[in-house]
């Protein structure tokens, strides 16, 4: 599993020129699942983004987590984090989990972020979505798990 997190003022994701998740200050996710990914996967890397400790603190320094910090998160599934450009110059995508596997382990990992009390918006599986953030920093990290 891979994740690009972005600590953000605010994101949204629109679907057919309706926005169909929002949040504000919080993290945005792009969450892609490769061939081998379970569950194990899905509890590590969403106990890892909920904890990890990028907000600022009364100093300014990250020393906060997502939680501590009463933060929303606003999740989308990213194949494209998968795609392979080693080779020629059109990405291969053989490395992603097929789309019914994906999509599962995506709506767990939305799931046990919810667990952890987070406030949770996604987009829609599948669809052709337009997102848009305010990167907070900028903070961009990239996790495995």
């Amino acid at each position: 599993m891979r994740a690009v997190v972005q600590r953000v003022q605010r994101a949204q994701v629109e679907v057919d020129s309706s926005i169909v998740g929002q949040i504000g200050p919080g993290l945005m996710v792009l969450l892609g699942v490769g061939q081998g990914d379970d569950e194990k996967n899905v509890a590590y890397l969403s106990e890892k983004i909920c904890h990890l400790r990028i907000f600022p603190d009364e100093q300014g320094k990250m020393n906060r987590s997502l939680l501590e910090s009463n933060g929303q998160m606003l999740i989308v599934s990213q194949f494209t984090l998968f795609g392979d450009c080693r080779k020629g110059r059109r990405p291969s995508f053989v490395e992603a989990a097929p789309p019914e596997k994906a999509q599962l382990l995506y709506e767990s990992f939305c799931n046990a972020v919810r667990r952890n009390g987070v406030s949770v918006a996604t987009g829609i599986f599948q669809a052709d979505m337009l997102v848009s953030l305010a990167n907070d920093g900028p903070v961009t990290l990239i996790l495995e798990g």
